[in-house]
Order: structure tokens, then sequence, then C-alpha cells
């Protein structure tokens, strides 16, 4: 009785050293109380929108049908509308090879569960003959951004690409199928200043009214996030004309930029529309990691990554502080695999439904799916490397 008893013990011990070390293995990506998650992929369903050759256009531009989202369906926006999602995601034709030299034209599905989706065989928005052909064709329109006024009406932020300069645009509308462009946004700010320089990824600043995330103002004026390698930041009174904000140099005032060893060290791109919180005003962003010395070497090279920073609603261009470690990271084969192979979790549609937040991105450049945060239920990110 008294060896078995002995036995017992050292088998228990041996359990609990097990225990321990597996436990300190374990990285835990615990998120501050100012940050928005963790966030959950749905295992069933998932990718919620992939590239599908059975959709036929007519373009206008080329004047023949052609199956526009053959080759890529990634980067979606996403806003409701009643009581449905409404998925407006980018998507690519084979008109040419790799990532650019394609065609994007936006698409619309709709879902009422954020999940299962319908889709409209025809883009809403595309490269047409109107007054902005100039500016994105042959590219196309790029990367949506949507959020909504108080009164019903819809703003669409995009990526205006005619293969020479990308340009951030805006567009409006009442029902999400019929837009109406109104050029890019900085094109009058300044003179023209900024008419000509690469600009793109706008988030605009919006908050919780109720159930309903709507676009806020500011003192006085709407504020968006904006930029790819840095953050700044720009105003308007109408929604359409944009002033970006400028340091006493009159460059570009810089809110953010790239940490030296960290996932976003290339890259900070704005996501999806950013949220006034209690805490300050919270945006989600696009980290690239370098593909040099200065990354962070937990992470693959030139990966794209999601993370979280926090700046002063009482001073929207003052940085408060920002994640870490990711929030969101390629795990799961369709995100680093297809058009972009060192893998990409790309967010820029963040809906509140159904009393949670669903946040949809692109995969690799190639899919679209959805994870979801139930804010009764504060988790962790995703796991670290």
């Amino acid at each position: 009785m008294k060896n078995q008893t002995v036995k017992f013990l050292r088998a228990l011990c041996i359990i609990y050293l097990i225990a321990d070390t597996s436990a300190a293995q374990t990285q835990h990506n615990v998120l501050p109380n100012w940050a928005l998650g963790g966030f959950t992929r749905i295992t069933n369903g998932n990718p919620i929108i992939s590239p599908r050759e059975k959709s036929l256009f007519y373009c206008p531009m080329i004047r023949k049908r052609i199956a526009w989202e053959s080759n890529d369906t990634f980067n979606p926006a996403a806003v409701l509308r009643g009581k449905k999602v409404v998925v407006l995601y980018r998507s690519e034709d084979k008109s040419g090879e790799g990532i650019g030299f394609r065609t994007s034209r936006i698409g619309y599905a709709r879902s009422t569960d954020g999940i299962g989706v319908k889709r409209k065989t025809k883009p809403v928005m595309y490269p047409r003959e109107d007054n902005q052909k100039e500016t994105d064709w042959p590219g196309g329109c790029e990367d949506p951004r949507v959020a909504v006024t108080e009164d019903g009406t819809y703003v669409m932020f995009y990526t205006a690409w005619n293969r020479k300069i990308a340009r951030l645009s805006v567009a409006t509308s009442r029902n999400l199928k019929t837009w109406t462009k109104h050029g890019p946004a900085f094109a009058k700010a300044y003179n023209g200043k900024f008419q000509d320089m690469f600009t793109k990824s706008a988030s605009i600043v919006t908050k919780l009214n109720g159930d309903k995330v709507i676009i806020t103002e500011l003192g006085g004026k709407y504020w968006i996030y904006w930029g790819e390698q840095h953050v700044f930041a720009a105003t308007s009174t109408n929604l359409t004309d944009w002033t970006p904000l400028l340091d006493e140099k009159g460059d570009l005032k810089i809110l953010m930029s790239p940490r030296k060893g960290f996932f976003d060290s290339s890259l900070t791109e704005c996501g999806p529309p950013a949220l006034l919180t209690a805490n300050g005003i919270l945006l989600l962003y696009n980290g690239k990691n370098a593909g040099d010395q200065n990354r962070d070497s937990a992470f693959t090279a030139n990966s794209y990554c999601a993370g979280q920073a926090l700046f002063d609603s009482n001073d929207p261009t003052k940085f408060l502080e920002r994640l870490e470690k990711p929030f969101l990271r390629p795990l799961l084969p369709y995100e680093k695999s297809g058009q972009y192979v060192n893998g990409t979790v790309f967010i820029e549609g963040l809906v509140f439904f159904e009393q949670k937040w669903f946040l949809y991105y692109g995969c690799a450049d190639s899919k679209v799916s959805v994870a979801i945060y139930d804010p009764k239920f504060k988790s962790e990110g995703d796991p670290l490397p």
C-alpha cells in the first residue's frame, strides 16, 4: 500500500511538472482594457467570400463581358443596412498578372447572420465612362472602407488606381448599390498640393450610438485617420472634401509610424472606421512586418498582422498607445496561401451586429473571412508564435 501511494504521488508530481512546463511555454496575448477583442474566427463558413468564375459583367471600358471576380476577392468593407450586414469587397479579374496589375472592382454581398452571404452577380463600384475614369482606369477601385451618417448616407473611402498614382477617393450612396463618385479626397486642399500624391486607406471616426455605429463629429468637424506607411489625419465639414493636417514645416503631420523590431516595422496602414470610446479614439490598423533586419523575427517577414492604437478624444492628433503584439495574425492555411504568400489578415470592415463585433478581413489577398468578439466575454488575442 505504501509503495502504491509513493508511485501515485510521483505520478502526480510528473503531471504537475508537465502542466507547469506547458503553461510556461504558452505565450498569452492579453489585451489591455482599452482594446477591442479578442476576436474568434468562426469554425464553419470561413472564408465567407471566395473567387468565382460565373459572375459575368459587361465592362464599359473594354466593352465586353468579363469574369470580374474570378481571380481574387479580398479586403472588405462592412456596414449595417436595416437588419442585414452588407459586405463590400474588392475583386480582381484575370486581366493581368500580379497584385495591382489586374482591374479591381467592388462587389456587394449581404447577410442576415453576418456569416452566410448572398452576392450580387455584378459589381457596384467600378471604372466606367464617368468623371473619374482618369483616376481609376485601368487599375480600378480598391480597398473600400464604409461608414454611415445618422441620416442614412453611406460614405465610402477607396483607392482609385490608374496604375500611375493611387489616390484616396470618396463616394456616397443611400442604398450601398448606387454610388456617386466625388473624386480624390484631397483634390481641393491647399490648392491641389496633394492631388497627385500617393494616398490611400482612410478610417473615418465613428461612435456606437445605441446599437448603431455612425459617423460622428469632433469639435465641429469630421475626422479621418489615413495612410499606408504612416498614420496621418484630415478633417472635413461635408464628408467629401478633406483637408490633411500639416506640421509646422507644412508637411503632412505624422501621428504614428512603423516600429523597428515589431510586427508593424514596415507599415502602419489604417483599417476599418475608427471608433470613439470612453478611453479615447480606437484605431484598428494593418501592420506589415519588415523584410530586413528591422523586422520582428517572431513573425514572418513581410506578413500583415492587425494592431490597435489609441488616440486622445480631446485631441485626435495625440497618439496615446498601441498594442505590443498583434491581436489578429495569419494562422490558417487560407490566410497564408493565395495571392500574398507571406500571409495576410487585412482588416477593413467592423460591424456591431446582434450585440457583437464582427470584423471582416482579407486573407492573403485572395479571400474574405470574419472573426467575432462578444463584449460580454473579454478574451485574448491570437496566440503568439
